[in-house]
């Protein structure tokens, strides 16, 4: 008995991927770069930071990963509310990433550290600001999801459509462990 192989999702979503994870590796690039060039300062201002915040956030699109790919996993076997539930849960986790990088930055500007202290801290603001933003647009993503995972009859496309939602939701998770190590580690 053979299967037939295939790439989860739409092509699309493919190049989308590949494009944003170089634009982001600019971003990592220059991340390191700027460590390399003002060491102290990134020390100094990667000592400002509460680790605590940068883990529990990591944690949370962790989770949300697994619920993704669960919930994917859910509609291959036909069990829909399950599915729909599992995103849900999902969108949680990343309604708390959002809420605990507001309570981070509002910390942060409340101290009077800006994105002009220093570029450290520039970095900080714009990369974690570009993520949150992608992050954002990932929980409308899964709420899309959440509506096809509720449809009544699935098709085909329906699957491409949470594998493809699924993909944007990992990249996200991806980006900001990469994030998370440069910004809160290093």
């Amino acid at each position: 008995m053979t299967s037939s192989r295939r790439i989860p999702g739409e092509l699309g979503i493919w190049l989308f991927v590949a494009g944003d994870l170089i634009v982001f590796g600019v971003f990592f690039v220059l991340i390191a770069f700027g460590q390399r060039q003002s060491t102290d300062v990134f020390v100094q201002s990667r000592a400002q930071l509460d680790l605590w915040i940068g883990v529990a956030n990591t944690l949370l699109l962790l989770t949300a990963s697994w619920f993704v790919a669960t919930a994917v996993e859910r509609h291959r076997q036909g069990e829909r509310s399950a599915c729909a539930r599992l995103i849900t849960l999902a969108m949680l986790c990343g309604a708390g990433f959002v809420a605990n990088k507001a309570v981070e930055w509002s910390g942060k500007l409340q101290q009077g550290i800006t994105p002009a202290t220093n570029e450290f801290f520039m970095f900080f603001f714009v990369f974690t600001g570009i993520h949150l933003l992608h992050v954002l647009v990932g929980i409308g993503v899964l709420g899309i999801l959440r509506g096809v995972s509720r449809k009544p009859e699935a098709g085909p496309h329906d699957l491409r459509t949470l594998e493809s939602g699924a993909t944007f939701w990992h990249l996200v998770d991806l980006l900001w462990i990469v994030l998370f190590a440069l910004l809160y580690l290093l």
